[in-house]
């Protein structure tokens, strides 16, 4: 398939997506509930209040109460949805979600906004980047990064019906929609394109960027096979085998910390079962800063060009070795 083919069918922000997604659930099923610590309008939940305002609480900014109320949810049978920006979701309650949460398998979705550094102008101390490492090495829990807003709605929909505890993570940007016809699975891949010169694995806002720069490669002649790794945990191995072992080399993209990342999940995969050569396009063990999301992004090399040489400087060490 031709990656230049695929086309946006509008722009809309991830976090609406997570907003549409979960009145839908709360639809389907009248155990789940939404909590949030003070953001509800920032997380869109103002749809799912109007026709649920019996199964909504408000916390305040007290996220880790938040995290305990929740989890005390579960064993009456609800399905909470905890709901606040990505930095407070995590690094601010990180030891409730580890006690509380993932150790007793608490059936908790961990519904997290404003990540990575499309936050823009609210800067570094709101633009986690090392959030995809801290709750993916907890054990148990399931970790999805969808890209856009009809994968985000599809996600929000899906963990629902999936037990034990998920956290998902999305964005505040108005983004490309280019997976409304795609079926969503948690824990299996998305392919975008066959390729047998380059595999470029992406996540969240990045696939965008990995299909533009995998057409550029085309048109370059260079086979770029294009896969959305949505569920960083748990990953879809198979997938990423059957591609590197055609390929021989891979880039990894992500609006994330190269540390502890997509990144480090496709290189353990690599190294336990075909090693080969790894560029990673992320944050490099750095914080962010106040700027627009299209600043930032190439600023800190995660814009489409930063892809673009990667495949190309893995595709000659590939050649080199």
């Amino acid at each position: 398939m031709s990656l230049k083919d695929i086309q946006s069918t509008g722009n809309k922000d991830t976090r609406s997506g997570f907003g549409d997604g979960i009145v839908e659930a709360a639809r389907r099923n009248p155990n789940v509930v939404a909590l949030t610590a003070d953001l509800a309008g920032s997380l869109k939940l103002n749809q799912f209040i109007k026709e649920f305002p019996e199964r909504f609480i408000q916390v305040g900014i007290a996220e880790a109460n938040m995290i305990s109320i929740a989890a005390g949810l579960t064993i009456g049978g609800k399905i909470p949805y905890t709901t606040t920006f990505a930095n407070f979701s995590t690094g601010r309650v990180y030891d409730q979600i580890r006690q509380s949460v993932a150790y007793s398998g608490k059936n908790v979705k961990i519904c997290a906004s404003h990540a990575g550094l499309t936050l823009g102008e609210d800067g570094a101390t709101h633009q986690i980047l090392e959030d995809i490492g801290l709750m993916k090495m907890l054990p148990g829990m399931t970790v999805v990064v969808p890209c856009d807003y009809a994968q985000t709605k599809a996600a929000t929909e899906a963990i629902a019906t999936y037990e034990g505890p998920v956290y998902l993570r999305f964005g505040r940007p108005v983004w490309p929609i280019f997976t409304a016809d795609k079926p969503f699975e948690i824990g299996k891949a998305q392919h975008f394109s066959e390729g047998t010169d380059v595999s470029i694995f992406a996540c969240g806002h990045l696939v965008w960027n990995a299909i533009q720069a995998g057409a550029i490669l085309q048109e370059k002649g260079i086979s770029a096979e294009v896969i959305n790794i949505h569920t960083i945990k748990p990953l879809d191995e198979e997938a990423i085998l059957n591609s590197i072992r055609k390929t021989r080399c891979a880039v990894t993209a992500e609006e994330h910390n190269i540390i502890g990342g997509l990144g480090d999940a496709i290189a353990q995969v690599a190294a336990k079962n075909l090693p080969i050569p790894i560029e990673y396009v992320g944050t490099k063990d750095t914080f962010g800063e106040s700027g627009t999301p299209v600043q930032l992004l190439k600023k800190y090399g995660l814009d489409i060009p930063d892809i673009v040489a990667a495949a190309e400087k893995v595709m000659n060490r590939k050649s080199n070795s």
